[in-house]
């Protein structure tokens, strides 16, 4: 082969005669996968003769910074509330108990330790914000109700405000905002 000849292969920079320059982003036996800018990604026959490859892949850079990847990746789960970062419970709290009387003196108290009670608030606020996220990005809900369902969520934080004095950094807390 010439190493002259351009090579079409993942990574390839292509021109489409009506979707402007792409980048393919995978092969198969018939057929190409290519994203195109303003046209997102779009399969492409391999037979099609309009298509012409401007840059081979062993000619792109593809070469990275790792931590550019990371931080980029990071940013990307953080946004989708797919990453957890751990929220810390106030010093002055690990080890306490919480103690719940009932008002009927032979009835026996029910005592939990505060983390454990801690790490149910904070199942609670992670759950409302990935419900949080199920509204805002349904695809039938009109937004009008979408507003309205955010509001009761926004009053379900307001009232669990309570809690944050569990909190160790202020960045964790609840808020109605």
């Amino acid at each position: 082969m010439d190493l002259n000849t351009p090579v079409l292969g993942i990574g390839a920079r292509v021109a489409h005669p009506s979707f402007g320059e792409g980048i393919v982003i995978g092969i198969n036996t018939s057929t190409m996968d290519v994203f195109f800018q303003g046209e997102g990604e779009r399969e492409i026959s391999r037979s099609f003769e309009g298509l012409k490859v401007k840059e081979s892949p062993r000619d792109v850079d593809n070469s990275f910074e790792l931590d550019t990847l990371e931080r980029t990746l990071k940013r990307v789960l953080r946004d989708f509330e797919m990453i957890q970062f751990p929220v810390e419970i106030g010093s002055k709290w690990e080890g306490g108990k919480l103690v719940m009387h009932p008002s009927n003196p032979d009835l026996q108290a029910k005592e939990i330790p505060v983390e454990t009670f801690f790490h149910k608030i904070v199942m609670v606020r992670d759950r409302l914000r990935v419900l949080e996220q199920n509204i805002n990005s349904h695809e039938k809900l009109s937004d009008s109700d979408k507003v309205h369902l955010q509001q009761y969520i926004s009053r379900i934080y307001g009232s669990l405000t309570t809690f944050n004095v569990l909190f160790a950094d202020k960045d964790d807390y609840f808020s109605s905002k």
